[in-house]
């Protein structure tokens, strides 16, 4: 699972002006899933069931 911040290098990911991320695969909202015993976040494509964690 790559980074959020990775994904935007490689094009994966876009955000947009106000700072919403943008499955560039499918070009689907990215949706965030917290899971309590871990740091980080997860953001998802619930399209194409992409995957990246933010710190």
């Amino acid at each position: 699972m790559n980074s959020v911040r990775s994904a935007l290098r490689d094009g994966e990911v876009e955000k947009d002006t106000y700072g919403r991320l943008t499955c560039t695969e499918c070009d689907e909202s990215v949706k965030t899933r917290n899971d309590p015993d871990e740091v980080f976040t997860v953001k998802y494509c619930p399209e194409c069931g992409a995957e990246w964690k933010e710190l």
